[in-house]
């Protein structure tokens, strides 16, 4: 017989020990208690193996997020999940950017933290340690950053199991790639993953888009049209932007993910349908919720887990191996036998505050190796205005490119039009500026591109 989970619940109001004591002991979890975060690390220092942690962050003396801080070192690996008021929920989210494992907002129901409570001792039990991290898996550059450790340990526990997750991160730090990584390490592998941009899909069409309709429903709808939750049965549902969503389309989505039924537009009968749910977005939901822009019972309905992709500005130690690793792609694609990225011009990257995260470092890479001489990566290939400005101030450019900046440019942009054989497109993306800069560069120098084709 397996032994009871230890679960230690610190809270300084007596009744919500009182009454979170028993529900935990009627779900079979052996229960300490403590009223403050030093009787916890009191009953942590003992010999109880304490098996999680679910603690209030406000309390008298040292908060919940003290205590957290305090025994992190000692205590690494023990889950901690925070009880919260409304006013509270940002120093949560923080916390769990920092490692907690969840939390949960007061007044909140017995039975969704003990859901939680059992979420998270699956994980625990699933045994996956950190190992050895690729720089390079499922086409997420990870880095080698004690961040990017911990998310890809977390990523492989989560794949394991059937949770909905909820993946948060600025914009091009690769949430869509996580979210293909859990499909591909997940038991649905082999059936579909079906991607829906909610930010780019107007309200309107998102609804057939996710739903389906049937023919006659409404105008133009001339043949009956498969929604993509249906079309994801068995396998996952990838929801990105999914802040961006209608008050309409949230009422909708959250009918799905408590009954797992859908009615396609137009139609009488529902149909159940059995797939993952994996959410993604850049927005802050604790925030939105507030504004009541946001369902706060969706939100909890996607985020089983909640994963967060830190911004490369936070792992500095990450920019070098993933530049090094976007030059070596480059260079294969291209016949080059090996791109260099020189040390000045590594200081200048990880100086740079990424705002684009990794996509930018990609991109800015790429123009570096089409721009860089001897097959050496310069601080003044890179097209970063802020680098190329000091680059002029300081003198630190060749003495030809110091004194012909426009000259420079009109090369730059012929460059990478060969590049790209003429293609406007293509060559804007290798120089990381957009297609209409690009056009106004173009016209600017007098440049023809199809000469170049």
């Amino acid at each position: 017989m397996t032994a009871a989970h230890k679960i230690l619940i610190v809270d300084d109001d007596a009744s919500i020990l009182e009454v979170l004591g028993e529900r935990l002991s009627a779900s079979n979890f052996k229960v300490l208690k403590a009223k403050d975060a030093a009787g916890a690390e009191q009953i942590l220092k003992g010999k109880n193996g304490v098996d999680l942690l679910v603690s209030d962050i406000k309390m008298p003396g040292k908060s919940g997020m003290e205590l957290f801080t305090d025994i992190r070192q000692a205590l690494p690996d023990l889950p901690v999940i925070f009880l919260t008021a409304h006013g509270t929920i940002p120093d949560a989210v923080e916390a769990m950017k920092l490692g907690a494992a969840d939390y949960i907002a007061k007044p909140f129901d017995g039975k969704d933290l003990i859901k939680k409570i059992n979420t998270v001792m699956a994980l625990r039990g699933t045994g996956a340690g950190t190992g050895t991290v690729p720089l390079v898996e499922s086409g997420f550059y990870w880095g080698k950053s004690p961040a990017m450790k911990h998310l890809y340990t977390m990523v492989k526990k989560v794949a394991a199991t059937e949770v909905n997750v909820l993946v948060l991160g600025e914009s091009g730090v690769g949430k869509e790639r996580i979210a293909g990584c859990i499909h591909k390490h997940s038991t649905r592998k082999k059936h579909p993953y079906m991607v829906v941009d909610c930010g780019s899909t107007p309200a309107g069409i998102l609804e057939s888009e996710l739903f389906g309709h049937l023919k006659g429903a409404f105008t133009h709808a001339v043949k009956n049209k498969l929604g993509l939750i249906q079309a994801a049965d068995s396998g996952t549902l990838f929801l990105d932007e999914i802040g961006n969503i209608s008050h309409d389309m949230q009422c909708r989505l959250l009918r799905f993910l408590e009954d797992k039924k859908i009615r396609q537009v137009g139609a009488v009968q529902e149909t159940t349908v059995d797939c993952r749910v994996i959410a993604a977005t850049n927005a802050d939901l604790a925030q939105s919720i507030e504004a009541g822009s946001f369902r706060q019972d969706l939100y909890y309905r996607l985020k089983g887990i909640t994963l967060t992709i830190p911004p490369l500005r936070d792992r500095k130690e990450d920019i070098y191996p993933l530049a090094d690793l976007f030059a070596d792609n480059y260079g294969s694609a291209h016949g080059i036998d090996r791109l260099h990225i020189s040390d000045a011009a590594v200081k200048v990257l990880e100086e740079h505050p990424w705002p684009g995260n990794v996509r930018e470092l990609k991109n800015t890479i790429q123009a570096g190796a089409v721009l860089c001489q001897n097959q050496v990566i310069e601080p003044w290939d890179l097209q970063i205005e802020t680098i190329r400005e000091n680059a002029v101030l300081t003198s630190d450019l060749p003495e030809s490119q110091a004194f012909s900046i426009e000259q420079s440019e009109k090369d730059t942009i012929i460059r990478a039009l060969k590049k790209s054989r003429g293609v406007q497109k293509e060559a804007a993306d290798l120089l990381g500026i957009s297609k209409r800069a690009m056009h106004y560069k173009v016209k600017k120098y007098e440049i023809d591109p199809t000469v170049y084709k």
